[in-house]
């Protein structure tokens, strides 16, 4: 059995090996003059040589910034101008296809295409050609020593919101003091269970918070990290068993990925190896964690929680079969408050913001954009958006983000509720629901719909399926079939597409 190696595909490397390549990353940067506060891009699938940067940044104490590499040119470019990141180690084929927001004074790394050689790397070939002064990573890497000098005070990695609406916020956090690395590394354990022995699934593209943070513990201490190129629903279950995986990090829609394959399929592998399973990313539609936790046996965690607040709640599985919904209890030192539109606390029961704070993840700042950092905050907590309310004994559960509630004849619907109804519908593999304007009720809630393949449509039997489960105010008045929606790997979907063209010409958009 394999131990103390990183798997992607069919490849594998060492610990000892990726760890080294780190160290003479650090040697690198630090001799191309990068210092503390300064940035590395890194625009990658998932592959080692993410980590060599990422780990190589961190150990000189230079922040990582991980780029989403599904984003049009003038996307990442718009990232680049404003984390102006020093370095950028890229896929070359990626490269390529965003060559014009490359300004021409950073240094370019390039890494073949996953699984080629640089002599097979037709990609690398030409970035070379390309990009004046361009150089292959590993060819690079090998003209140093490794770093043995004191690690320095690490920094993670600089993330950037989604940009539901306008433009993308970076998230940058100071170097974590020594208490707060100490209650950091004591959460995470907790929470993604990942520690020397156990053996572990990261999936989701790396440049997202949760599986850079589950996969950075993965790779430092699991006796085996297995990370998914793609996400790929039976190849999931051939991991756990093939690798008797014990603790896998995902989001929820790939439980609901997962749910759709054919039962046959499900019923091929062994999955009883696995002690943790953590998700997180967005709300579980109740039902879909209910058949997930039958299948798989109560080894369902969730943690609640963003970039800017920390990891915050946290619920086992034993908790939600007792609160179906919750997202759980407050993890030990989180304070946290629902308020009201006048900014008062709720009682329990009462739907509100959510602002919490874990201060063992640190503070943060919304780079270059302070006013926007003030108006996060109350009484030292941060909000993320979301609305939701706790029971009597403590226990939150989400409603939805704030910005996706919809304000229909005065009442407010939540589109999750709705979502997560049509998700256990056989027929659909994804949906989402927002709000358009209506001349009478303000707004009125429509329904976008993916169908499964060979599925004919019918909006008919789409309402007549919420309305024998929901209220009839939640009932979407219109349905919108689509070859596919806009989700990003990390499982969120971009409704500001959807919604946009619907509010076009009209002064407000809510």
């Amino acid at each position: 059995m394999l131990k103390d190696v990183i798997v992607i595909g069919d490849r594998i490397v060492s610990r000892e090996a990726l760890f080294e390549k780190g160290l003479k990353a650090s040697r690198g940067f630090h001799e191309l003059g990068l210092g503390e506060q300064d940035a590395v891009a890194i625009l990658m699938r998932n592959d080692f040589s993410f980590f060599e940067a990422s780990r190589g940044a961190a150990t000189i104490g230079v922040y990582a910034v991980p780029l989403n590499w599904h984003n049009k040119s003038d996307e990442i470019a718009y990232v680049i101008g404003d984390s102006k990141p020093k370095v950028i180690v890229a896929h070359s084929d990626i490269l390529l296809g965003i060559r014009d927001a490359i300004p021409g004074d950073i240094n370019v790394f390039l890494v073949p295409v996953e699984g080629k050689s640089v002599s097979e790397c037709e990609a690398t070939a030409e970035a070379k050609r390309i990009f004046p002064g361009a150089k292959v990573w590993s060819e690079w890497l090998e003209g140093f020593s490794p770093w043995t000098e004191a690690p320095r005070a690490p920094r993670g990695a600089v993330l950037y919101t989604s940009g539901t609406t306008g433009r993308p916020k970076a998230v940058r956090k100071p170097a974590m003091k020594p208490e707060e690395l100490t209650q950091f590394v004591k959460f995470q354990r907790m929470i993604f269970g990942i520690g020397p022995g156990t053996r572990a699934l990261v999936l989701g593209p790396l440049y997202h918070a949760m599986p850079d943070a589950s996969g950075r513990a993965a790779v430092a201490e699991a006796e085996i990290a297995v990370l998914q190129p793609k996400f790929d629903g039976e190849g999931v279950l051939k991991i756990i068993d093939e690798h008797k995986i014990t603790h896998v990090a995902l989001v929820p829609t790939a439980f609901v990925r997962l749910l759709k394959l054919p039962q046959e399929v499900r019923d091929r592998y062994n999955v009883s190896s696995l002690v943790s399973v953590t998700h997180t990313g967005g709300p579980c539609p109740p039902e879909i964690k209910r058949q997930m936790i039958e299948w798989w046996g109560p080894v369902i965690n969730e943690v609640y929680g963003g970039t800017e607040q920390g990891c915050t709640f946290f619920c086992r599985s034993q908790d939600w079969l007792r609160y179906p919904g919750t997202v759980g209890l407050p993890l030990e030192g989180t304070r946290y408050a629902i308020l009201g539109d006048d900014g008062k606390p709720l009682a329990a029961g009462e739907v509100g913001e959510i602002y919490a704070r874990n201060p063992a993840y640190g503070d943060f700042t919304y780079v270059g954009r302070d006013e926007q950092r003030r108006e996060v905050e109350r009484d030292g907590m941060i909000t993320l958006g979301d609305v939701g309310y706790v029971n009597d004994e403590g226990f939150l559960f989400l409603c939805d983000r704030k910005r996706d509630m919809v304000i229909s004849g005065g009442v407010n619907i939540y589109p999750a509720e709705i979502e997560s109804v049509l998700l256990t519908n056989d027929d659909v593999r994804d949906c989402a629901v927002y709000g358009i304007p209506d001349d009478d009720l303000g707004e009125t809630l429509v329904a976008a719909v993916q169908l499964k393949d060979g599925v004919a449509k019918n909006a008919d039997a789409i309402r007549d399926f919420l309305t024998a489960r929901l209220t009839n105010y939640k009932v979407p008045k219109s349905i919108e079939f689509h070859s596919s929606l806009p989700r990003e790997d990390s499982g969120k979907i971009f409704k500001r597409k959807l919604r946009d063209p619907h509010w076009e010409g009209r002064a407000r958009a809510i």
